[in-house]
């Protein structure tokens, strides 16, 4: 589901009121316009039929047996289709006198004063002041529509001009009003298990400082929570570790008393339960320190010789080859210990997940990627996706504690790399690619 951002959401809604007004505003003029047009247009007909009072003056001097069937014909020069065109008639229909661009007929069959509309003229007609004759003054009706369309489109246009300009500056506004918000926004999503520093002061409106102060509160509660968290793993961890150790040693002395006896099993069996908890400790120390964000700061150092040594110890306690390419050293930034816990972690899944038919691959490219791929099944998406929660684990029966993954992901954001697993690898239908690629900020002291 497409989800709307809120500045989207204000936009879109102002602009759709701006829209809906503007509209109603253009229907208003335009019924305006065309009203005051259509007032306009018939007081200047009733004002021409005034001003030709004084040809009926001087119709009332001829007589009127000399009336041309017809009518006469006034030949003005500049008569067009858009002139207004007159008929003067006498009381009883006859037609004495018209414009050249009247008809021959009169314009309407009844006289009687008022407006009349027919098919081609809008008709003024009004007596003469001795009644003995009738004023019609027509005007092309195609005229008075045109004016009509010219005058609402003077009005209604800038309104349509001017709508992708409100639409720009209605924009800029709201998002310029948006950017506290937005500052807010990164802040908080900035904020995670390794940077629970309260959100700085920022200019906010009075609106968000309630959200502002309620967020730095959940901040402090979190952060002493989280701290009490690993405060007590941590320390039950580093107590423990000790006493499971010594555990192992008398199990391993009793386990050799107990020799080919009925109880060297069950020796051997709390014997690898004393293993089983130490990692777990070791583990729990491990994410402990991976959290405290102990690889935000270190020296210089070569990373290829870290992740031999890493290497060969594990294949001397797991009899699994681990083979290596690519470039011979690597400079980066960090924390040496912690680089290490990170490539251990990583190499450790490798090694216990994948197949003991076929080596780890390790390659270390010129472009600052460490890849490590092993053989197994391919592996399905949700397990990918859920994989690098702590104590969360795929279906496997391989000895392990759920951290490996959780530990080199803090680690990994630590050292501002991106850490990528994919399944299959590339080119097959098996096995799994683990993708570190180191930022170049990081390494641009030795370039």
């Amino acid at each position: 589901m497409k989800r709307w951002s809120l500045a989207s959401r204000i936009v879109s809604g102002t602009l759709i009121i701006v829209l809906g007004a503007l509209v109603l505003l253009s229907i208003l003029v335009a019924a305006f316009t065309r009203y005051e047009v259509t007032e306009r247009l018939d007081n200047s007909l009733q004002e021409v039929a005034e001003r030709l009072e004084f040809v009926i003056s001087e119709l009332d001097k001829t007589d009127r047996a000399s009336v041309t069937p017809g009518g006469q014909i006034a030949q003005l020069p500049g008569v067009n289709r858009r002139t207004l065109a007159y008929q003067i008639t006498t009381s009883d229909g006859r037609l004495e006198v018209r414009s050249q661009n009247a008809p021959e007929t009169l314009f309407v069959p009844r006289l009687k004063s008022g407006f009349y509309n027919i098919s081609l003229f809008r008709v003024y007609v009004v007596p003469s002041a001795s009644g003995r004759h009738y004023i019609l003054v027509g005007e092309p009706t195609f005229h008075r529509n045109e004016a009509v369309r010219r005058a609402i489109l003077i009005s209604v246009l800038p309104m349509v001009i001017f709508f992708p300009a409100i639409w720009v500056l209605v924009r800029w506004r709201v998002r310029r009003a948006m950017r506290p918000l937005t500052s807010l926004q990164q802040e908080i999503r900035s904020r995670g298990g390794s940077n629970l520093a309260p959100v700085p002061p920022l200019d906010l409106p009075e609106e968000l400082v309630s959200i502002h102060s309620a967020v730095n509160l959940l901040l402090e509660r979190l952060k002493m929570a989280l701290s009490t968290e690993r405060a007590f793993a941590a320390n039950a961890a580093h107590e423990l570790r000790n006493p499971v150790g010594a555990l192992l040693a008398q199990v391993q002395v009793l386990r050799n008393f107990l020799v080919g006896s009925d109880y060297e099993e069950r020796a051997t069996i709390i014997m690898q339960q004393a293993r089983r908890i130490g990692r777990m400790m070791e583990k729990l120390l491990q994410l402990s320190r991976a959290t405290s964000g102990i690889a935000l700061t270190g020296n210089m150092f070569d990373l290829v010789p870290v992740i031999r040594f890493l290497a060969e110890e594990l294949e001397r306690e797991k009899n699994q080859p681990i083979e290596f390419s690519g470039a011979s050293h690597l400079m980066i930034r960090g924390d040496m210990d912690a680089t290490g816990i990170l490539f251990r972690n990583l190499l450790e899944n490798a090694v216990l997940h994948g197949s003991s038919a076929q080596a780890v691959s390790v390659i270390i490219t010129q472009d600052h990627k460490v890849l490590i791929c092993n053989d197994c099944e391919q592996l399905p998406s949700e397990i990918l996706r859920d994989m690098e929660k702590p104590f969360v684990r795929g279906k496997t029966d391989a000895e392990g504690s759920g951290l490996g993954m959780a530990i080199a992901r803090q680690i990994a954001q630590q050292l501002h790399a991106d850490m990528v697993v994919s399944s299959p690898i590339p080119g097959t239908d098996r096995g799994v690619l683990v993708t570190v690629r180191l930022q170049i900020s990081e390494i641009e002291e030795c370039i």
